[in-house]
């Protein structure tokens, strides 16, 4: 009976392929462990087992797998299921999540070399110029791969010229699989075998008297032995003997030193640590923690909102403590890596060693060691703090997942697919291993705030500042009416300025926000008017004076800047508007003496980065801290007592449907960063509009206002929660091509749904990397079946993929567009 084997390849084909194994393969396979498949012409890929049976495919001869890459399942039946969901929900393809959720040293490629054929008997004169320096070059080396034979010809595609020496018989190919993995293994020494017999050991030392460093390095052995019954480093021998690695080695030539290796991981933290006493909860978070847990035991999401600095985190703490208790896995998920390295402290203070993080800004190797702990449920990691992509961790006993910030729309994933959200798909996660799930936030998504008001979640909340401080003293500043009163100091106003320069005095830290980095938005000729502009997208470039460079913040290109203006040769340019860094600068004007630190992508893309400039700032080496959305999220600063928010009317003056909600609680948790100890803290809000609904209600902390006046908007306009949006996105770089393919797609949308279709529509920015964009919105009502919708999507999708010359428009869906 012939065996077959169904496998998911992390390619975007939205089917599963086949392959021909064998009865002891069939025996041994199971669902979740990687398979390395040919596919294609040459190529070897990766691919997930999926099932095994005895089915023939119809459409194609069934290849014989390459190798079995696992002992064991690598992924679990849970994430298994939890990974179709995400495809299935967010319209993508499983291979798409699969490459998304493994780390990439899990998924092995290919790699073609190119090897001289020994028995060809190859006449030199037959071959080309190109043909004979690779042959030439494989006399010298006996393999050769694809990168390095373009480097030999000078040539990008060299495919054509290999398949010549293949047909030729000079050459032959070769696949190979590389294992992208290391383990990291750490020299060890000890002292050999025959020394441990002390009549030999005396002798050894009176041998050494005449080599006083080699004696040193014994003696130091010894010493370490003393204090601790551990193996022993090279690297601390060498520390403790103040010899060279040199002197090491000899004694390791002689057999005097053993050498050996052990595993171990990349992330470690200090293995000395113990963890404290239980927390205790102040009357406040006792409450809401019951609240949760009598939610938990109806089997409902809870939702816990307590204001800015109520001591949240002791509540997940307590949750989390109770999950362990049980000998269950519980996972904290955070919207910003930044938030990671504040809270690691406060968990491994209460939890020692069992705490594990994964985010991406870990190498792969560390990745793939935290994934290992994961699947081993080993005790490195019971608690699991990470950003969105730690969802995807092979969790085999979880207890508890918390989503803290759920409000945060990072937690939204845009580009490449899976577009998932990690909130939602986080409750899923939950269900699945009937874990409890309680998402948390001092400003609630309209969403999950209608979800509690439905009693779909639990409700908890926290309406007191922990050690009952006071919520800050919010004020707003009328800087239309300073600018007027030629009243402002750059980009400060007067009560700013004055409040900046009392904070200081007083020794008090400042958090000064500005969403835009960058120095200014805009460069423009005062001459002729012209703007710098993006090649690639419809974008403005935005001046960074730190690199003296234009830059474009959606595709990356940049070039220096130039001394006049491109269109007419003026030389008079004109900065317009302003950044981070442009308030870095003024302040270093205004403020000599004060120490300014800046926190925004440019200043964070180092892998400790965002560690260094928060420890600075909490150890108080900075006095102003300047940063974008970063700074807004929940960090703990003991000694801020103002934060200045430059211009509130950008975050309010967006073409979003969300730009209001979103407005209040950035404002919101920007505002609670300030006195978070006895003294009230001072928030001052910069604004062309001082009456705005928005900021009135940010002012009074009035959240229940804000909630049913967006509501009630949303309910006028049909937008989420009230409806379900999906939004299309269709690409190319041709724009009546674009044009008519995304008329024909909106109109067979009409036709087949007859429900709201909105557009095609030209987004803001209508253009990104040449390629030009167009979206069309499907609002779906809640009580319609959103699997129909997308079924009659897809549909319509192979309709429009039938078309030839609509082959090259590329189509990106986005559920749950926020």
């Amino acid at each position: 009976m012939p065996y077959f084997l169904d496998v998911v390849l992390p390619i975007p084909l939205e089917r599963l392929f086949t392959y021909r194994i064998s009865k002891q393969e069939a025996d041994f396979l199971d669902a979740g462990m990687r398979v390395a498949v040919p596919f294609g012409k040459s190529k070897i890929y990766t691919a997930l087992a999926y099932n095994v049976h005895s089915n023939a495919p119809l459409a194609y001869e069934a290849k014989e797998i390459y190798q079995i890459l696992d002992e064991g399942p690598l992924v679990n039946k849970f994430q298994l299921k939890h990974w179709e969901w995400i495809a299935q929900y967010y319209m993508c393809t499983l291979g798409e999540v699969v490459r998304s959720a493994l780390p990439s040293a899990f998924l092995l490629e290919s790699e073609t070399l190119v090897l001289l054929n020994k028995n060809a008997l190859v006449d030199e004169l037959d071959l080309k110029d190109d043909e004979f320096l690779v042959y030439e070059a494989l006399q010298h080396q006996t393999v050769l791969k694809i990168g390095e034979i373009s480097g030999i010809v000078d040539k990008k595609n060299v495919l054509p010229l290999v398949n010549r020496l293949v047909q030729k018989g000079v050459v032959l190919q070769k696949e190979e699989l590389y294992e992208q993995y290391i383990p990291k293994l750490v020299r060890y020494v000890k002292l050999g075998e025959e020394f441990h017999d002390e009549t030999k050991l005396e002798e050894l030392l009176h041998a050494l008297s005449r080599a006083p460093k080699q004696s040193q390095v014994v003696l130091s052995l010894f010493q370490l032995q003393a204090k601790s019954k551990k193996p022993i480093p090279i690297a601390d021998l060498e520390k403790e003997s103040g010899s060279s690695r040199a002197v090491i080695k000899a004694l390791i030539d002689k057999s005097i030193l053993e050498e050996y290796h052990i595993r171990t991981d990349r992330v470690k933290f200090d293995e000395e640590l113990k963890p404290e006493e239980t927390i205790s909860l102040n009357p406040y978070q006792a409450k809401a923690f019951d609240d949760i847990t009598e939610s938990f035991t109806k089997s409902k999401v809870a939702l816990l909102h307590g204001v800015t600095s109520s001591g949240k985190t002791e509540v997940y703490i307590k949750l989390i403590e109770q999950s362990l208790e049980q000998g269950k896995q519980a996972l904290y998920l955070l919207p910003e890596i930044a938030l990671t390295s504040q809270l690691i402290g406060r968990l491994r203070s209460y939890f020692g060693n069992k705490v594990a993080v994964y985010h991406s800004k870990y190498s792969i190797h560390e990745r793939v060691e935290v994934w290992n702990n994961v699947k081993d449920n080993s005790d490195k990691a019971q608690i699991v703090i990470g950003a969105r992509s730690s969802l995807f961790l092979p969790f085999s006993n979880l207890g508890l997942v918390v989503v803290d910030e759920e409000h945060e729309n990072s937690f939204k994933q845009f580009d490449p697919a899976p577009r998932y959200h990690a909130r939602d798909a986080a409750i899923v996660l939950a269900s699945f291993h009937k874990a409890h799930c309680v998402l948390g936030s001092a400003t609630p998504s309209i969403e999950s705030m209608n979800n509690a008001k439905k009693k779909k979640y639990g409700y908890a909340s926290i309406q007191n500042r922990y050690g009952d401080v006071l919520m800050p003293d919010i004020t707003l500043v009328d800087i239309k009416e300073a600018t007027r009163k030629k009243r402002m100091k750059g980009r400060f106003s007067e009560t700013l300025f004055n409040a900046v320069a009392e904070a200081l005095e007083e020794g008090e830290q400042v958090i000064l926000f500005q969403n835009r980095r960058g120095f200014a938005p805009i460069i423009e000729c005062t001459t002729c008017g012209n703007v710098t502009q993006c090649p690639n997208c419809d974008v403005s470039l935005t001046y960074h004076q730190y690199k003296n460079q234009l830059r474009c913040h959606y595709c990356g290109y940049h070039m220096a800047l130039q001394q006049g203006c491109l269109a007419c040769g003026s030389p008079t340019l004109d900065k317009k508007g302003f950044g981070t860094e442009q308030i870095q600068e003024e302040l270093k004007e205004l403020f000599p003496e004060a120490n300014v630190g800046r926190m925004d992508l440019d200043t964070t893309r180092g892998k400790y980065a965002y560690e260094k400039i928060i420890t600075a700032f909490e150890q108080q080496e900075m006095d102003i801290l300047v940063g974008t959305q970063m700074v807004t999220k929940g960090l703990d600063f003991r000694n801020v007592s103002l934060v200045g928010i430059m211009n509130a009317d950008s975050l309010l003056n967006f073409p979003d449907y969300r730009a209001h909600e979103r407005s209040f609680q950035m404002l919101t948790q920007v505002a609670g960063r300030a006195g978070r100890t006895k003294k009230r803290g001072k928030v001052l809000i910069q604004t062309y509009n001082p009456y705005h609904q928005i900021l009135q209600q940010v002012t009074t902390n009035d959240y229940d206002k804000m909630f049913e006046e967006q509501y009630y908007e949303r309910e006028q306009f049909k937008y989420p929660p009230l409806v379900r949006i999906i939004k299309l996105t269709l690409k190319d770089k041709d724009y009546n091509k674009l044009n008519e393919a995304s008329q024909w797609f909106a109109s067979s949308l009409q036709n087949v749904l007859g429900q709201q279709i909105l557009g095609p529509e030209y987004p803001p920015v209508a253009r990104i990397r040449r390629d030009y964009l167009k979206n069309i919105l499907i609002k779906t009502s809640r009580t319609q079946s959103i699997s129909q919708t997308k079924n009659s999507i897809k549909r319509i999708e192979k309709s429009f993929n039938a078309i030839s010359k609509y082959k090259s428009v590329r189509l990106v869906y986005n559920v749950d567009h926020i």
